[in-house]
């Protein structure tokens, strides 16, 4: 489930909605999240897997970037390493699926009506890899927003707080959390200046 800009909805979902986009099964989570300080070793993290998928996939991988909190230097996350990868044709999964399953990623979620969007679990739990296809506007909002944030003192606080005080709460499911965080990143997102244009 999306844990970043432009998300599938803010309305919580039902336990069986979120049973329908989910590969395998999906446990509550009943329990606050658990946040930690900016790791300097985070950016390493991302560069290891970025290089796993790379070469798992060669030219199949069009683009991988490290997203959300952890992409952030001084930002309190939840230890999880967010990645985007971008493919041809993000719902074509045996053009992807495969390969990064056999350097140990699983399919966890499947979401066809938001962006053809699919994650995939790393051999380590801490690692979530987005997928989207070519041209996918999430990709330049999501990427946006990190930018807006590593730039931006006052947004990158406001963020921060805001994470602290809902992560308090006891939360069925993690991306009920995540969800919650639309309000404060659509506010960021207005003052975030769009990609340029590379054909510029």
């Amino acid at each position: 489930m999306s844990s970043t800009p432009g998300g599938s909805g803010s309305a919580p979902r039902s336990d069986e909605e979120l049973r329908k986009v989910t590969v395998g099964e999906r446990k509550p989570h009943d329990a606050p999240i658990t946040l930690v300080e900016y790791d300097p070793r985070w950016p390493a993290l991302f560069e290891r897997e970025a290089g796993r998928v790379r070469s798992a996939l060669g030219v199949t991988a069009l683009r991988v970037e490290h997203v959300g909190s952890t992409s952030v230097p001084g930002l309190c996350a939840k230890p999880v390493i967010d990645m985007v990868l971008v493919v041809s044709d993000s719902a074509d999964e045996p053009s992807y699926v495969p390969a990064l399953e056999a350097v140990g990623y699983r399919l966890r979620v499947r979401e066809p009506d938001w962006y053809e969007h699919r994650l995939l679990k790393g051999p380590d739990t801490d690692v979530n890899l987005h997928v989207f296809s070519e041209g996918e506007p999430e990709v330049e909002r999501m990427v946006r927003f990190r930018d807006r944030l590593r730039a931006d003192d006052a947004d990158r606080a406001l963020y921060a707080n805001t994470k602290r005080d809902l992560a308090r709460r006891v939360w069925r499911h993690v991306q009920y959390y995540a969800d919650a965080k639309a309000a404060v990143v659509q506010d960021i997102m207005t003052r975030a200046e769009p990609a340029p244009d590379p054909h510029e």
